[in-house]
């Protein structure tokens, strides 16, 4: 019979080897998170959207010309993404700055107070949940390195990894880029001659919505959950600002 065993003994099930076994886990794989562009990229676009596009709809609720709406929104854009960009930079390099001063500190700690220091690791790797052996056993390894040493606790005390800072260059690069990016969507329909107050908003709802919704792969939330919300926020500073347009239009021409 087709599939019959000749030999009557059942085949033991095939064992995995370390190859499949570390094959399994290079699967895993993660996004880069660690560079610093994802949150002055995403800052950034989103800003861009929701400061053009409350921008334009407060100019054209106050009743501007086309031309004076794009005169705006393109400044908007460029003053936005250079005040972005030196933002970021300034801020992401005062955090590494900040981060490099405690090392000293913690650098100078361990060299005066070794045995403190390492009771405090030790004390650190318990609250972790570790027995008292197992962490009396990794503090005393890694205070045999002092460069380890000194990593660790900033790890543990901090929440930050000292050789792992975000790049301010990155920081500042990317949000300049995606702040402009973001600010061109209400401009586009008026500079391709479309001149539309409501068409302008509407381009850029699709630029807010599509912008939360590509970002939404980065998180846990749905793709359309993240558009909406972005598109909310986006509609309250647009309704916001036309609001406030509309009444100084009125008193002016009044």
């Amino acid at each position: 019979m087709s599939g019959t065993n000749p030999t009557g003994v059942t085949p033991e099930p095939a064992e995995i080897g370390p190859a499949e076994i570390g094959h399994a886990e290079i699967e895993h794989e993660h996004n880069d998170l660690s560079g610093g562009w994802l949150r002055p990229a995403v800052f950034g676009a989103m800003d861009g959207l929701v400061t053009n596009i409350a921008l334009v709809a407060g100019v054209g609720g106050g009743g501007a010309s086309a031309r004076t709406i794009v005169l705006t929104g393109m400044a908007g854009l460029v003053a936005g993404a250079f005040s972005m960009a030196l933002g970021e930079f300034a801020s992401v390099d005062t955090q590494n700055n900040a981060v490099q001063a405690e090392v000293a500190v913690e650098r100078e700690e361990l060299r005066r107070h070794p045995d403190a220091e390492k009771a405090e690791l030790i004390a650190m790797y318990q609250g972790m949940g570790l027995s008292e052996d197992i962490s009396r056993r990794l503090a005393e390894e890694v205070h045999n390195n002092p460069e380890l040493a000194v990593r660790e606790h900033i790890t543990a005390e901090l929440g930050v990894n000292p050789d792992d800072q975000p790049s301010p260059w990155t920081a500042g690069i990317s949000s300049f880029f995606c702040f402009a990016v973001g600010a061109l969507f209400p401009l586009l329909s008026y500079l391709l001659g479309v001149h539309s107050l409501l068409v302008s908003l509407a381009v850029g709802g699709i630029g807010l919505f599509g912008a939360g919704a590509l970002v939404a792969r980065f998180t846990t939330r749905s793709w359309w959950f993240n558009g909406l919300r972005q598109l909310a926020f986006g509609a309250i500073a647009a309704g916001a600002t036309f609001g406030v347009g509309s009444l100084i239009g009125i008193s002016a021409a009044g």
